[in-house]
């Protein structure tokens, strides 16, 4: 299985900015998988931050990006996207992509729900 971040990089506070992940190998297809994205600030837990079922309803946000970011999926092109908007310093951070073998997704954007990973990228936002 690959998971494959991409459109990392550096953005102004304020700014939008947008991720996208691509899946490869998944052993039920794409669309058989809940996906989520996570971050990890420097010196801190990773945490959730977004979390889209199979069939792309009820996305689940981290309650501090809830309004500024959205995921999104194409199921017939194996990607799951993170539109960030209003970016704060406080959103840098290493992005990771991951897929869940589940329809849904839990409560909280649970880590241990997802068993595939992809290495991350860094979205760095300077004031």
């Amino acid at each position: 299985v690959q998971v494959e971040e991409s459109g990392g990089g550096l953005v102004q506070e304020g700014e939008s900015f947008g991720v996208s992940c691509t899946v490869s190998g998944l052993r039920f297809g794409f669309g058989d998988y809940a996906m989520g994205w996570f971050r990890q600030a420097l010196g801190k837990p990773r945490e959730g931050v977004a979390c889209i079922r199979k069939d792309g309803e009820w996305p689940d946000y981290l309650d501090s990006v809830e309004g500024r970011f959205t995921i999104s999926r194409d199921n017939a092109k194996n990607i799951v996207r993170l539109q960030m908007n209003n970016l704060t310093v406080a959103d840098t951070a290493m992005y990771y992509c991951a897929a869940a073998p589940t329809s849904w997704c839990y409560r909280d954007i649970q880590e241990s729900q997802f068993n595939h990973w992809g290495r991350g990228i860094q979205v760095t936002v300077s004031s």
